[in-house]
């Protein structure tokens, strides 16, 4: 565990949007396992594989330049401060980061498979719910599939 720290490290200060990029897509990647997996069922390696092309070709590289234009616009750490980086995060960010996964009104790519990227197949009822839960993190570990 020693040897990779130090070697992480300088890659970080080095390359650091790559590998911010890669270690965002790992840490995203293992989580969606790990999901599957709580719940009981066998890992889909396609849904994973999915998750990590929309981390590693948006999400991630979206996070750094939003994240880097915040720190910048707003330095600091006092809890005011803070907080109104947590509001324009939220309030600018947060949309544009949950738009990614739009292609029209009724489909949600990260979250409906391939055969399902009809527009017949997603309701928009259960779009809007999907984004939202991936927005806020892995909220379906807790709250059941249907409400």
């Amino acid at each position: 565990m020693a040897g990779w720290w130090p070697a992480l490290s300088r890659a970080a200060r080095r390359h650091p949007w790559p590998t911010n990029v890669l270690l965002y897509g790992a840490l995203f990647s293992s989580g969606d396992a790990l999901q599957q997996r709580l719940r009981g069922a066998q890992n889909d390696w396609r849904q994973t594989r999915r998750v990590a092309t929309v981390v590693v070709t948006f999400h991630a590289n979206f996070n750094y330049v939003w994240l880097g234009l915040l720190e910048r616009a707003l330095p600091g750490r006092a809890p005011r401060i803070v907080l109104a980086k947590v509001l324009c995060d939220q309030v600018v960010g947060a949309p544009i980061a949950v738009s990614a996964f739009y292609a029209e009104w009724t489909v949600v790519l990260a979250l409906c498979t391939a055969d399902q990227l009809q527009p017949r197949s997603c309701s928009v009822e259960n779009s809007l719910r999907g984004a939202l839960f991936f927005s806020l993190g892995h909220l379906p570990l807790f709250f059941p599939a249907e409400w």
